[in-house]
């Protein structure tokens, strides 16, 4: 059995539960441009490879 792909796209909760942040967190996070999103229609999406170079720019900077 396959697994389904990974999406491409993740919503504001997802975001949250894969961080365990808030919601203002990652809002903040959008705001300060540290956290690329898109909006369609007005759903905000938050690109998975965006989080993927996010989190690498953490660990980066806490290194």
């Amino acid at each position: 059995m396959s697994t389904p792909p990974a999406p491409l796209l993740l919503t504001v909760p997802e975001v949250m539960a894969l961080l365990r942040l808030g919601r203002w967190s990652v809002y903040d996070l959008i705001r300060s441009k540290r956290l690329p999103s898109i909006t369609i229609g007005r759903a905000r999406r938050i690109p998975a490879d965006a989080l993927r170079r996010f989190i690498d720019t953490e660990l980066e900077s806490a290194a």
